[in-house]
C-alpha cells in the first residue's frame, strides 16, 4: 500500500485521477491539493464522486508522500515544485508538458523519464520520475512506433487527428463552450502543435533518419476521445504490416491490434488504444483510438504508477467501455 497526493485536482484530469485511485487496491490518497477551493469536498466540485468518498480539497502538502501527481497547467509544475520541494523518497508524475522534451527533463536535481509504456517500460520501472505524455502524442506515437522500430519511417506521414472538448479543459473560451462546439468542427494549430516536439523526439530515437510529421489536429463535437489517422508510403502486404504490429505490441496489455475497422467508443472510458491498418496501392493507413482523459492522461499516470512501484500493470485499470 502506497500514500498519493494529488496536485491540482479541480480539473479533469484530476478529477479522472481520484476517481481512479479510489478504486485502486494499492493506494490510499492522503490529500488532494487545491488553494481555491480548500475545505470543500471534493464530491461537489467531482458530482460522478457522491457517496463514493468524504475526501476534502487541502491547501496543505505532506512533502514526504511516497507519490504526487502533478495535474497542473502547463509552465506550473516546476513553478509548483520550486515552492514545494517534497524529500527525495518521494516519486512524481507530472502530467502537464513541462518535463516532456529532452532539454527539460532535469529539473533541480530531478531527471525525468519519459512515460510511454510501450516505448520506455524498462526505464519507467527503474525511475523516480515521470513525464506522462500528451494525449495526442500517446494516440500518434502508438500508431507509428513499430514502424520506426522497423525503420520504415522513411517518407513523409500525414496526420490527421480530432479530440474531444474535455482536451481543452475545464476552463471557458469562444471555441470550447457547447453552443460553438455543437453541430461544428474546425483545425487548430495545423502543423504547429506542441505535441509534435514530444512526437518527433520519441520517433527519432527510435529511427534517426525518419519522414517529416505533418499534422492537423481538429476540434470535434464531442466531449472525450482522440481518433487519429496516419498516412504513409508502405512496402509490403497488409499481412506483414499486421504481424510487425503485433510484434511490436506482443507485451503491451493496453495496446491492441484490431483486424476489424475500430470506432472510438470502443476505447471511451478505457485505458486502452485500438489499432486499426490498411494497406491500399503501396500506402499504410493506421488508424488509432483513445480516450484522452484516460490513455492519453489519468489512466496512463496510473499506469506509470504501477510500473514504478511494482504492482501488475493493469491493476485498478479494469475499465469497461460503453459502445452503445
Amino acid at each position: 500500500m502506497i500514500n498519493v497526493g494529488i496536485i491540482g485536482g479541480s480539473g479533469y484530469t484530476g478529477g479522472e485521477l481520484i476517481r481512479l485511485l479510489l478504486h485502486h487496491p494499492q493506494v490510499e490518497i492522503k490529500f488532494v491539493f487545491s488553494t481555491t477551493r480548500a475545505g470543500t469536498k471534493v464530491s461537489a466540485t467531482h458530482s460522478d464522486l457522491l457517496g463514493q468518498t468524504e475526501l476534502l480539497f487541502g491547501d496543505e502538502v505532506d512533502h514526504t508522500i511516497d507519490l504526487v501527481f502533478l495535474c497542473l497547467g502547463h509552465g506550473n509544475s516546476t513553478k509548483f515544485l520550486q515552492k514545494y520541494p517534497f524529500s527525495e523518497t518521494t516519486k512524481i508524475i507530472d502530467l502537464s508538458n513541462d518535463f516532456r522534451l529532452k532539454a527539460s527533463r532535469s529539473f533541480e536535481g530531478r531527471d525525468f523519464v519519459y512515460g510511454l509504456p510501450e516505448l520506455n517500460r524498462d526505464t519507467i520501472q527503474k525511475a523516480k520520475y515521470i513525464a506522462n505524455p500528451g494525449c495526442f502524442a500517446t494516440a500518434i506515437q502508438l500508431a507509428l512506433l513499430p514502424l520506426a522500430q522497423s525503420q520504415l519511417l522513411d517518407n513523409e506521414v500525414h496526420i490527421n487527428a480530432t479530440t474531444g472538448s474535455t482536451g481543452a479543459g475545464v476552463g471557458l473560451s469562444p471555441t470550447t463552450h457547447f453552443s460553438w462546439r455543437a453541430n461544428n468542427m474546425s483545425h487548430y494549430k495545423a502543423f504547429t502543435h506542441q505535441h509534435l516536439g514530444e512526437i518527433n523526439e520519441s520517433l527519432t530515437y527510435v529511427q534517426k533518419d525518419k519522414g517529416k510529421l505533418l499534422f492537423i489536429p481538429n476540434r470535434g463535437n464531442f466531449t472525450r476521445g482522440i481518433w487519429a489517422t496516419a498516412y504513409t508510403h508502405f512496402k509490403g502486404s497488409e499481412r506483414k504490416a499486421i504481424d510487425l504490429f503485433k510484434d511490436y505490441y506482443s507485451e503491451a496489455p493496453f495496446t491492441q491490434l484490431s483486424e476489424e475497422p475500430i470506432a472510438l467508443k470502443q476505447v471511451i472510458n478505457t485505458n486502452y488504444c485500438h489499432l486499426h491498418i490498411m494497406v491500399h496501392d503501396e500506402m499504410i493507413l493506421i488508424a488509432s483510438a483513445i480516450d484522452n482523459l484516460l490513455k492519453g492522461a489519468s489512466g496512463q499516470a496510473i499506469q506509470n504508477m504501477n510500473l514504478l512501484f511494482g504492482f501488475p500493470e493493469k491493476e485498478g485499470l479494469d475499465l469497461k467501455s460503453g459502445v452503445y
